[in-house]
């Protein structure tokens, strides 16, 4: 028998279980699924009716998995143009399980890409034997990007068209970036450089097509020669070459 899809406890005392609970939620280390997928991000080209998947369980346990995708929101009621299959199905140790997302008629725009994401949620057996005891569902978010046909560029050229500034905004001096392309860009790594001075940006967001993303540069003081040093996640979940561009100092 498999545990919902909530964590949850049993007990004879409803209050105990429920502090039980909290604190194993409070003091427990961070928990890492057992099951994997065979990418980090899903690229779904328009003129594709599918793309695939594939779930694997190198645990020694079997576990139920719900799939379906989501927008940035995450949540359920936004209808999005993608169905999954099979939704809910069971993977036993060391065995794997395709799934297939298909796409569905939309109104998506033609001249950039759209951002969704896929969502794998793993549903751990319930042993009889156990009477006090937590479950904790983990669930695996990547991005899924869709990508329309009509976008003839690699995303990899586009990278040189990225345009960066220095501005002040609100009093402080920030990094902005405007992405003039119709594609998303997740960077790996981004460091400002000149002037005798280096900053290294943690987790810097994405910027989306035809936007402008501004980050924070904790210090750093505006001067000449300023450069931008980045790398970004391709298609494959691998790493763009470093690249490297002037920064203009706007006023």
């Amino acid at each position: 028998m498999f545990g919902s899809i909530k964590t949850f406890c049993r007990d004879s005392a409803a209050h105990s279980c429920a502090v039980a609970a909290l604190f194993l939620l409070i003091h427990a280390p961070a928990s890492h699924g057992a099951l994997t997928l065979s990418a980090t991000r899903v690229v779904f080209e328009s003129d594709k009716r599918n793309v695939s998947l594939v779930v694997a369980n190198p645990s020694d346990k079997p576990y139920a998995v719900q799939t379906w995708v989501n927008t940035h929101a995450d949540d359920t009621t936004t209808a999005v143009p993608f169905m999954v299959s099979p939704p809910l199905f069971r993977v036993n140790p060391g065995k794997e399980q395709q799934v297939q997302i298909n796409g569905l008629p939309n109104t998506l725009p033609s001249d950039r890409e759209s951002l969704f994401y896929f969502n794998a949620q793993e549903i751990p057996q319930v042993e009889s034997e156990q009477s006090n005891v937590l479950n904790i569902a983990i669930r695996t978010r990547i991005k899924l990007f869709y990508r329309p046909s009509q976008l003839k560029d690699n995303p990899n050229v586009r990278l040189k068209d990225l345009q960066w500034s220095l501005q002040h905004i609100d009093g402080q001096p920030r990094l902005v970036v405007n992405n003039p392309t119709p594609f998303h860009y997740t960077f790996h790594r981004l460091e400002v450089r000149g002037n005798g001075q280096s900053r290294t940006l943690e987790t810097p967001p994405m910027v989306t097509p035809l936007d402008r993303q501004v980050f924070p540069l904790n210090g750093l003081k505006p001067g000449p020669d300023l450069q931008v040093s980045f790398t970004t996640i391709n298609d494959y979940g691998g790493i763009t070459p470093l690249m490297s561009q002037p920064i203009q100092i706007t006023r």
